[in-house]
């Protein structure tokens, strides 16, 4: 089973900006409910993709920093990053074809 790493405002440029592998980073926080409905589906990506694909999770109450900087007004937000850079936003519980979608653009199947 894929663990899900919890990053934080001081090391997200290491995590997540400086992987050498894509990263898809979960913006969420505990009394939200649809980040809750998407956590398993999010748990499902990371086993989906292990090896692949790094599945991260930052809580938006303890890290102002970094939604702030990437514009993240509603939660849950999911950010895919490859070599440093944004590639996919998706805001929202989406289906999990919908992230495994816009996953297929940055990995090859």
């Amino acid at each position: 089973m894929a663990d899900l790493l919890a990053v934080s405002d001081d090391s997200f440029e290491q995590e997540v900006l400086k992987s050498s592998a894509p990263v898809l980073i979960d913006f969420w926080a505990p009394w939200c409910g649809p980040c809750r409905a998407i956590a398993p589906v999010v748990e499902e990506i990371a086993r989906d993709f292990s090896g692949k694909l790094k599945v991260v999770k930052m809580n938006v109450d303890d890290n102002p920093r970094t939604p702030s900087r990437y514009g993240v007004r509603g939660i849950p937000n999911l950010i895919l990053f490859h070599c440093g850079e944004v590639k996919e936003q998706i805001i929202g519980a989406v289906p999990k074809a919908q992230l495994v979608k816009a996953i297929g653009k940055v990995i090859p199947a």
